[in-house]
């Protein structure tokens, strides 16, 4: 049975990926400093589905599928010896690497968050790079990245799977070629992070030979996966608030509650999708396919499709009658753009995507309608802002 690490285990990703992984037979310990429990706690508001504790999920799961998941509470970013400790105790085959803070609102709401999100993210990733390293062992890393790094331009093609071939003219006059990191463009701090782990991985393979496999991830809708539909206590989290909520989510739970569709700005965004059952997914086929030995990192770009987000929000409103609301966009960004994503890699693997259906809304919805008493309608908007104006953000 495969030994894999699971970092983030607890988290909106890293819970349904633990239970896929075990219900396919993998031997799944997480690893969780329960930060995002404790993010909750700040911002004062909860997921708007009831989350059962750590060990009452892995209790749960355990009566259900007969499977057994073990946790650690470790801050990777932190305890680089307790962690690295564990790895030679456990031996794991792969380390899948959830452990990051990431919501780009949320990293952009003062210094302080920009700061926790860049000493976070960055020494959790070193941190695993390092143990991995240190422990001399042959495992595969595979990291949730996200389609943000390269920002939302596409300059006229389709973002390739991380490397561009690019040409060059010599003094001499000949042409060179070489093959380079895909051009980042970060709209965030925390974007800037995943354009950082993108260098570290690339060093790490370069120097160590590590095996290591990049998800560039759009942004996940829906709540359910076979696994986290069998039982109450598997529920994934549910985040609707501004620094939290994806844009599909919060546009589907301010729909069962009749609150207006907030849409940023002119809501010509176009952004990248994927349903969170199809994220699990990819995140199996990873582990199943690693690089090679000498292989450069593989780059995955793990979106099935695009849409602007004013259409969503149109699409919404038909289904349920709710009306749209445009509000002042917090980012800092272009209020149009397009956006094209190549996925093959996924494809060719046997992804057989999930769509956007009125189906699948529906379900959302529903969820959505079963937990409104749980809804802090206060905490809906965004209220991150991206530029610096003091007044109305708190430097400390």
């Amino acid at each position: 049975m495969r030994k894999i690490f699971v970092l983030g285990g607890d988290g909106f990703c890293g819970w349904p990926s633990a239970l896929h992984l075990s219900n396919k037979g993998f031997d799944v310990t997480i690893i969780d400093n329960l930060s995002r429990r404790n993010i909750d706690n700040e911002l004062g508001v909860m997921s708007l589905t009831p989350i059962a504790t750590i060990q009452e999920r892995i209790k749960a799961w355990e009566e259900i599928s007969g499977k057994k998941i073990e946790f650690y509470n470790i801050d990777i970013a932190k305890e680089y010896t307790v962690f690295l400790d564990l790895i030679l105790k456990k031996t794991p085959e792969t380390i899948i690497h959830f452990a990051e803070q990431r919501a780009a609102p949320y990293s952009m709401k003062s210094s302080k968050h920009k700061r926790y999100t860049v000493d976070n993210n960055l020494n959790a990733t070193n941190n695993v790079l390092c143990a991995i390293v240190d422990s001399g062992l042959d495992i595969h890393l595979v990291h949730l990245g996200t389609m943000g790094v390269y920002g939302y331009g596409t300059a006229g093609m389709k973002i390739p799977e991380g490397y561009l071939e690019v040409f060059m003219k010599t003094e001499d006059g000949k042409e060179v070629s070489s093959e380079i990191l895909y051009p980042v463009n970060p709209g965030s701090i925390y974007h800037m992070t995943k354009t950082q782990d993108q260098l570290l991985f690339l060093y790490y393979n370069k120097n160590d030979k590590l095996k290591i496999t990049d998800l560039h991830q759009g942004i996940v809708w829906g709540t359910h996966t076979a696994e986290t539909k069998l039982d109450e206590r598997l529920i994934n989290r549910f985040d609707y608030d501004g620094d939290y909520g994806t844009v599909l989510n919060r546009f589907l739970m301010q729909a069962a509650i009749g609150y207006p569709l907030t849409v940023h700005g002119t809501g010509g965004q176009t952004r990248a999708f994927i349903h969170i059952q199809d994220s699990v997914k990819c995140i199996e086929l990873a582990i199943k396919n690693p690089p090679k030995e000498n292989e450069k990192v593989k780059i995955f770009n793990q979106a099935t499709e695009t849409h602007r987000v004013r259409d969503l929000a149109n699409l919404i409103s038909e289904m349920t009658g709710v009306e749209i609301q445009n509000v002042k966009n917090p980012r800092n960004e272009d209020a149009e753009n397009e956006l094209r994503v190549e996925n093959k890699n996924f494809l060719e693997l046997g992804l057989n995507p999930i769509t956007l259906e009125k189906g699948l809304l529906k379900e959302v919805k529903e969820v959505a309608q079963k937990y409104t008493h749980r809804c802090n309608k206060e905490m809906i908007p965004c209220k991150s802002l991206w530029t610096s104006d003091t007044k109305t953000k708190v430097l400390i």
